[in-house]
């Protein structure tokens, strides 16, 4: 069952088309990773899934899904050093998409936090002040804050740039029961081409704005 299908979208900035007419479906249960050089619009592709820049043509479908409910995880997640806030703390932000004008987080929104951080193992770690984790630690805390926003896609851009070889391949794995055991669908960029590194079943390949997707066992075939 498709959960977001692309038709002929073209995506880009002003007068400058970036993504040329995008067609593909992204499937419920899917894990898809979002390969390609630098430049050649695999974040322009993400902003306009997500909502944030308008199709220039074409158009995107959410099947039972608002843009608004998509967790997301950006390149770059800055939180002040200075800031005491707990990991509970941080992880709660993640809902404030849903509340509209609700001053205060709701029983089920802490409930939906502790889920989180139970599904990535880090439920004891709840009363502790973010500054003081580990780097891998951390972007599992960041990585609990986009889960508490969706309980069916999860967006993630280059999640694995600031981790060491070890916290990666974890970070990996957690990625991986996620999809496989609580059938989250994801849709990952990422810069590693390696075969452990497309943890995915589909890889989307952008080229020179043109988008194709494939299993990850086709593309490793072709890659190679």
């Amino acid at each position: 069952m498709p959960l977001l299908t692309l038709k002929k979208l073209r995506l880009g900035y002003d007068d400058k088309t970036i993504i040329k007419d995008a067609s593909f479906a992204l499937e419920q249960g899917d894990f898809a990773c979002v390969v390609g050089t630098n430049g050649c619009g695999k974040s322009t592709l993400i902003r306009g899934i997500l909502g944030l820049i308008k199709p220039q043509s074409g158009t995107i479908k959410y099947d039972n899904l608002d843009h608004t409910q998509i967790g997301y995880l950006p390149q770059e997640t800055r939180v002040d050093a200075n800031f005491p806030a707990t990991v509970e703390e941080i992880v709660l932000t993640g809902c404030l998409g849903h509340m509209k004008m609700r001053p205060f987080y709701c029983h089920s929104e802490h409930k939906h936090v502790h889920e989180s951080l139970k599904k990535l193992g880090i439920d004891a770690l709840a009363k502790k002040s973010f500054v003081d984790l580990s780097g891998g630690q951390k972007q599992k805390v960041l990585l609990a804050r986009s889960l508490s926003a969706t309980k069916k896609l999860l967006i993630l851009d280059e999640p694995s740039n600031n981790l060491d070889f070890k916290s990666r391949k974890d970070f990996y794995a957690t990625l991986g029961k996620l999809n496989k055991e609580h059938g989250l669908t994801i849709m990952m960029i990422t810069h590693d081409l390696d075969a452990d590194d497309l943890i995915g079943n589909k890889v989307i390949a952008i080229k020179d704005g043109v988008v194709n997707i494939t299993t990850t066992k086709e593309y490793l075939r072709s890659y190679r």
